[in-house]
């Protein structure tokens, strides 16, 4: 879900990146989540992580069955077969029977791979490359979940914060009312003073009843999250401030290339499509086994219902002659995967870099933008002070201080909305180098 949240158009008209932000503070209260327990909890009830996990079993299932071609293969079996009519011979008074009527046969087979040219090791390897993969995208279910969790869990403390902010607002102009209700008791000051100041108010509610629906509105996805649609609020708590860090680009791009999920899962589809090649290849090679059985049976003259021991051992040479081109098309298809597979893994790294680089930028302009909010929010302070002082002394007019008010608000604003943005950043960087996070 994404969250867009919306404070003083068109000042805070921005969205919630898909990264988290800042560092949390450890949460004391035992009913209330941190940052990592959330994470925790949401991993652990999303139904989709458990069935990526379920996906990683069964390609390790898939290995582990590619591994028995390594194996003998026995079998066991027991047949009775009736046959009638038999074939008869008359000799003089007597009659030769030449098989019997009721026959019995329960024998043991084992069969063995002596020799394949590297099939069976050929099957393994594709198939462990394959289940490599799908361990790729399971870290990648948890890395964007994780960070979905992240969004939201700090977007409820940041819409706090800019809850806190309006209420600030709302309580100075309820005072500044009450200071123009005194005045124009006191026949200094007009009704139209007070009208325009509660007009300022009704404003600001506004501005705070949109962020509370917002708020709602994500703590309701949390819930989500957590499987725990009867929470009305969940509960969280943490904090995020303004921690400027030094940021080497280069080193950045080289943890990225090694560590994104998405790069590692380009070159294991590389690796899997070499893989599967080097099987076509080999599987139009002759192969060698071995056969031996073990058992008894009866039908052998001149006392045809006994039950006697019998064996047999066997060698068979299994070579390929002519397939319709089958295997020359599937080298075609193999060949073709390998090249598709290392476009991708150039794509995917100038992605990387692309995201690495675009992290960093949204921190510095973050961060331009919190020392340049900072000393808004100071001269807005003095502004605000000045017009006070003036209004009271007779020199200013009600319009400077509401608008000085506003101001000062809407700086605060500004400069909580550039603390966000740059933790933003913070953890879009985390993200776009593949640190982990949960």
């Amino acid at each position: 879900m994404h969250f867009r949240p919306q404070l003083a158009a068109p000042l805070f008209a921005f969205s919630l990146l898909t990264a988290g932000v800042a560092h949390a503070q450890t949460a004391t209260p035992a009913d209330s989540l941190t940052l990592d327990a959330t994470i925790r909890a949401v991993l652990e009830a999303n139904p989709n992580i458990m069935s990526l996990q379920e996906q990683v079993n069964a390609a390790q299932g898939r290995v582990a069955q590619s591994r028995t071609g390594y194996l003998p293969y026995v079998t066991g079996t027991a047949t009775y077969t009736r046959v009638d009519p038999v074939v008869k011979l008359p000799l003089g008074d007597q009659v030769f029977q030449l098989a019997p009527n009721n026959n019995y046969d329960t024998h043991i087979t084992a069969q063995y791979m002596l020799l394949d040219f590297g099939k069976n090791a050929a099957t393994v390897n594709a198939a462990t490359a394959a289940a490599t993969t799908v361990a790729d995208n399971v870290v990648t279910g948890q890395r964007d979940l994780a960070y979905e969790a992240v969004q939201v869990y700090y977007s409820i403390l940041f819409l706090r914060q800019g809850i806190r902010v309006q209420e600030s607002q709302i309580a100075s102009l309820q005072q500044h009312q009450r200071e123009m209700e005194k005045r124009v008791q006191g026949g200094v000051s007009t009704q139209f003073d007070v009208t325009s100041t509660q007009v300022r108010i009704a404003q600001a509610q506004d501005t705070r009843i949109d962020l509370q629906n917002q708020l709602h509105n994500q703590q309701a996805e949390l819930a989500r999250l957590l499987h725990r649609p009867e929470y009305a609020e969940v509960p969280v708590r943490g904090a995020f401030t303004y921690n400027p860090q030094q940021v080497d680009v280069n080193a950045m791009f080289t943890q990225a290339a090694e560590n994104r999920p998405e790069v590692r899962a380009a070159r294991d589809a590389e690796a899997a499509a070499t893989a599967q090649l080097r099987l076509v290849e080999k599987s139009n090679l002759p192969s060698l086994g071995a056969q031996a059985q073990a058992g008894g049976k009866n039908g052998y003259v001149p006392q045809l219902d006994r039950f006697r021991a019998n064996s047999v051992v066997a060698l068979q040479l299994a070579v390929p002659i002519y397939d319709g081109n089958r295997n020359k098309n599937q080298r075609v298809e193999a060949t073709a995967n390998i090249r598709a597979a290392q476009a991708r893994i150039q794509d995917t790294q100038n992605r990387v870099r692309s995201d690495v680089q675009q992290a960093v930028n949204n921190m510095q302009s973050s961060s331009a933008r919190y020392d340049n909010s900072t000393v808004q929010v100071n001269q807005a302070t003095d502004a605000l002070n000045r017009a006070k002082s003036r209004y009271r002394y007779g020199v200013g007019t009600n319009l400077d201080v509401l608008d000085a008010e506003t101001q000062l608000a809407q700086a605060r604003l500004s400069r909580l909305q550039s603390i966000y943005n740059y933790t933003i950043g913070q953890y879009q960087l985390k993200r776009a180098t593949g640190e982990q996070i949960w």
